[in-house]
């Protein structure tokens, strides 16, 4: 396995003088090469080696990808903590009236109490390689954009063969700055995965969406879970004869706290950041993209707020929904406002000035049309983006529910129509039945109906005619536009409302039910948006894309040979990186600043019986009476939140935020609302990641929830 260092950093490294402060998602195993010395100098008292190893036991060892989310262990046995919120769809899942674990939180008082959560694991990474030489083999400047993307799939599938061998372990390749370097990732998952520990949303969300992205922040955001491994400790399916696993690494945990200019480290999976793309791109999200998802979401977030107001169940169904519809919707509105509180349209726009002429200056050629294609591109781009965007709102994803569970059985029927063994169409609707389950136990068709009514009046406003599905023509000339009439007939009409209609369909999924599946008046609204979107939305979108890879290709290495004195960070791509940075707070607006870090004071202040989100449990208040905090307080105080400087983005709530010496000292789990921009550029004064302080999380789990047992697998740090 090499080590090396990509051909394009190690020119960058060569010539740099330091990176900019604070701002970076680094590479792990690059991190001796690139930024070992000025972490020492921020305060870092360990090596590299401690960070990221292929020949002893190193953090890496300790994080892990977790759902969408990051998580890390804190115990020899197994144990993992994470977010609440990345915790939360599977605690709803367990939730019922009776047992609302959402509301109450859940605890499980020994091993045997833990709950399983099927389709959950843990992924951690076991080594990384440099691989673009492999990757790149036999690909010229000759080839059409569609012949090197096979040659590369072809190339990059024989690496991963060579590299899992006949191991149990899994691999992917992933590309970095736009394609211009390529890493291997080998990784070990674990499919065992229980939920032992969660506070109640009263804690572990306390705020909801309204304090969702925002500092001051007083969220405990934190849940556990426990890794199972077979009596070999390797990864197995669920079985109740597995054992907690044993890892070679956990977190000691610090019970020391944290001061203003502490060194701070997050290690952990950001999703995806986009700091590298021109003008253009901004102009399209700003101006375009995002108001109009914006708009969706009020709609889509209005509905459902009211409901759950209405019906407790209704409130269990569709928590995980609507936190799910807003989180976007909130940072997609502070990106627009912290985008154009830095000018970056104007910055990108100054940036490409000096780049082209650069270009001229150098004789670049090979650069010259870079930004012209890129104006030429976006125009088309921009159009079926939105499109894209737009129809999974509406068809695909929490808007029309009932259009969108009609369109799964698109599969059975192509199945049948193809005449397939019955062993394969039993499976089919084996699958599909266990999806229905869960699908109505989550399903409100008021609710539903809705969303159904206003996302379909609002669609035509918002996209052009040649984007309107055919059913629309049926709207207008049947029901005069009346879209609540429509309504009305549709979900009158649809057998797929009721579980039992459906139910009964898949116990005896003969041919027959072809034609009852394609009458469904629900299920035709599916296939009139899917045809339009699969034949003439994506297919656009898909080749305007690839044109545009292409050229970020090229804008990359451009950058890259632009910023030769500079150490630039490859954007996010789900793949393990490192922030460091310090606590600090930050002035969020003129004449105000924010502090950095928050209490149990704040907690009670916000104390509202009568708002689901603010309202404290009672034990908590108790405690906060009796100012029993245990080791956990500070001056008489409970610690909550804190905030730090690093760079983060989705995919790194529940990273480990980790001391000089390693040590466990929060959670991260949001991004100040003012800072939410740092994915597209980023602003020392304001982006700042929130974190949970780690101490809150223990007193929780030891003086709330009665579960210290929990405490005694843990190295706490005094």
């Amino acid at each position: 396995m090499k080590t090396r260092i990509p051909i394009l950093l190690y020119l960058v490294f060569l010539t740099t003088l330091q990176a900019l402060a604070d701002e970076g998602m680094w590479i792990p195993m690059l991190i001796e090469k690139l930024n070992i010395e000025d972490m020492q100098e921020k305060g870092f008292r360990l090596t590299a080696e401690d960070i990221y190893s292929i020949n002893q036991a190193s953090m890496k060892d300790a994080v892990m990808i977790f759902g969408g989310c990051t998580a890390e262990l804190i115990s020899g046995e197994g144990l993992l903590i994470t977010n609440h919120h990345c915790g939360y769809r599977r605690i709803q899942q367990h939730s019922t009236v009776e047992h609302d674990y959402l509301t109450n939180g859940f605890w499980a008082m020994s091993q045997a109490e833990e709950l399983p959560n099927p389709g959950l694991n843990a992924r951690f990474l076991k080594w990384m390689d440099d691989v673009t030489d492999q990757v790149l083999e036999g690909v010229n400047t000759s080839m059409t954009e569609t012949a090197r993307m096979e040659k590369i799939s072809q190339n990059i599938g024989a690496i991963i063969t060579d590299a899992v061998g006949d191991t149990h372990f899994r691999a992917h390749v992933e590309p970095f700055f736009a394609g211009n370097q390529y890493f291997l990732f080998v990784e070990e998952v674990f499919r065992d995965v229980r939920l032992v520990g969660a506070p109640p949303s009263a804690i572990g969300k306390f705020g909801g969406d309204t304090d969702n992205w925002m500092w001051p922040r007083h969220t405990g955001d934190f849940s556990l879970f426990r890794i199972y491994a077979g009596k070999d400790n390797k990864p197995a399916d669920y079985d109740p004869e597995n054992v907690p696993y044993q890892p070679v690494q956990f977190f000691p945990i610090s019970l020391r706290g944290v001061q203003p200019g502490d060194f701070t480290m997050v290690f952990g999976y950001p999703g995806r950041t986009y700091q590298y793309v021109p003008s253009d791109h901004l102009r399209m999200l700003t101006h375009t993209i995002y108001p109009r998802l914006i708009q969706v979401r009020d709609t889509k977030l209005e509905i459902m707020n009211a409901a759950i107001l209405k019906e407790p169940g209704v409130r269990i169904q569709y928590a995980a929904k609507i936190a799910s519809v807003s989180n976007s919707w909130k940072r997609w509105i502070g990106e627009i406002k912290g985008l154009e509180k830095l000018d970056a349209i104007q910055k990108k726009e100054k940036f490409e000035s000096d780049f082209q002429e650069w270009v001229r200056s150098n004789g670049k050629t090979e650069f010259y049309d870079i930004l012209s294609d890129y104006e030429d591109l976006y125009d088309g781009y921009s159009k079926y983006r939105l499109a894209r965007d737009y129809f999974r709102e509406v068809f695909y994803s929490n808007g029309t529910e009932l259009v969108a569970f009609s369109g799964r059985f698109a599969q059975l029927i192509e199945a049948l129509e193809a005449k397939q063994p019955d062993e394969i169409i039993a499976g089919i609707a084996e699958r599909l039945s266990l999806q229905a389950d869960q699908f109505f136990k989550d399903y409100d068709m008021a609710t539903d109906r809705a969303l159904f009514t206003a996302l379909l009046a609002m669609l035509p406003n918002n996209l052009g005619p040649e984007f309107l599905p055919s059913f629309y023509i049926n709207i207008r000339s049947q029901y005069q536009g009346d879209f609540e009439k429509y309504a009305e007939d549709i979900y009158e009409k649809t057998f797929f409302f009721k579980p039992e209609n459906v139910k009964e369909l898949l116990d005896d999924p003969r041919s027959s039910v072809v034609k009852k599946i394609q009458k469904d008046p629900i299920f035709a609204i599916y296939e009139s948006a899917n045809d339009l979107y699969v034949h003439k939305i994506l297919p656009e979108y898909d080749r305007i894309t690839t044109d545009l890879q292409k050229l970020d290709r090229m804008y990359m290495a451009a950058q890259l040979d632009y910023h030769s004195d500079r150490i630039l960070y490859p954007d996010a791509n789900s793949t393990l990186r490192l922030a460091y940075g310090v606590v600090k707070g930050y002035e969020p607006r003129d004449g105000v600043y924010y502090d950095y870090y928050t209490t149990l004071d704040g907690i009670i202040e916000k104390d509202n019986p009568s708002i689901y989100d603010y309202d404290v449990p009672e034990k908590l208040k108790e405690l906060y009476a009796s100012g029993d905090y245990g080791r956990y307080g500070q001056d008489g105080r409970m610690p909550v939140c804190f905030i730090a400087t690093n760079h983060t983005t989705g995919g790194n709530s529940g990273s480990p935020v980790l001391n000089a010496e390693g040590h466990l000292i929060g959670i991260n789990f949001d991004r100040a609302w003012e800072g939410v921009m740092s994915d597209l550029m980023f602003n020392p004064r304001q982006c700042r990641n929130i974190s949970l302080d780690i101490r809150f999380a223990l007193f929780i789990i030891d003086k709330f929830a009665g579960a210290s047992y929990l405490l005694d697998e843990m190295e706490l740090v005094e």
